[in-house]
């Protein structure tokens, strides 16, 4: 069975799309076999796999990066806004659109569906980098959560917590998110992740020790921003949701991130995590 990671972000746009992809791609040129996983993503932005299904362009991203085969089970449910309103898409198949008063109960009926889809993935791969979504302490959701603590204690992946320093407010949202997770929950989250930093990182030691102390969790690493192309998971796309997207078109820009990721994040931390887990806790 695959050991899982999961990457959950202190708010949207932080970059958990991208540091997924990095590390399956990471991961990937370490050796082993790796597959991208996000029970439910929000997107219109969707491409098809080989054998046709629609998902996230992201997950699809995210498996190639990895040298794996896009796969619906990467992306179980997905949720595409469109003109009539949002569609339900659950393993290839429409259940028709959201219904908003009765969505929190029809959230809690997919985690069947959604913990196959993993397993399935599990019994292939070694390694599987959960993406979460949003933030993951929206307090008025997280009750039928199914795509942040709700799958990482489904699996019990450890949580790598990243926020994003450009936009400001990186104490805040690191210090706030972590304090607002129950107690049960806590002890997933295992490192932070200082994401997009502008500048000489030298000078950020004293904000590094800052997060540590506050937050009790040791900071995995300071990513420097960088530009790529890839195509952005709410961008307009050229083949969404309609085309196979071939790996080879964007082979240079994952070594180009994978490798800004690698010299910016502590390794040997994050494989530690990764094998040893949710101490007490059986996957």
């Amino acid at each position: 069975m695959a050991k899982p990671i999961m990457i959950q972000g202190t708010a949207s746009g932080v970059g958990k799309t991208i540091l997924t992809m990095a590390l399956c791609r990471i991961f990937n040129q370490d050796g082993y076999r790796v597959s991208p996983f996000k029970s439910q993503n929000i997107t219109s932005n969707t491409a098809r796999t080989k054998s046709g299904a629609e998902i996230a362009l992201a997950q699809v991203l995210q498996a190639l990066a990895a040298g794996a085969e896009p796969d619906a089970n990467m992306n179980p449910v997905l949720l595409k806004p469109g003109p009539n309103g949002t569609q339900v898409i659950l393993n290839w198949y429409s259940l028709g659109y959201i219904d908003v008063n009765n969505f929190p109960a029809v959230r809690k009926e997919l985690m069947p569906a959604i913990m196959n889809a993993y397993t399935s993935l599990s019994e292939q791969y070694d390694i599987i980098v959960i993406e979460g979504a949003g933030s993951p302490v929206e307090l008025n959701l997280t009750k039928n959560d199914i795509v942040n603590m709700g799958i990482a204690k489904q699996v019990n992946a450890p949580v790598l917590l990243v926020s994003d320093v450009d936009r400001g407010g990186v104490f805040a949202s690191l210090y706030g998110t972590v304090n607002l997770f129950d107690e049960s929950e806590r002890g997933y989250v295992k490192a932070t992740i200082v994401n997009r930093f502008k500048g000489d990182i030298t000078l950020f030691r004293e904000g590094i020790k800052i997060i540590e102390n506050i937050t009790n969790l040791p900071v995995a690493g300071v990513i420097p921003y960088i530009k790529f192309d890839i195509p952005d998971e709410d961008a307009l796309y050229k083949n969404s949701g309609t085309a196979y997207v071939p790996g080879a078109d964007f082979d240079d820009q994952f070594d180009l991130i994978a490798d800004n990721v690698r010299k910016s994040l502590n390794m040997e931390l994050i494989y530690k995590i990764l094998n040893e887990g949710i101490e007490g806790k059986r996957a």
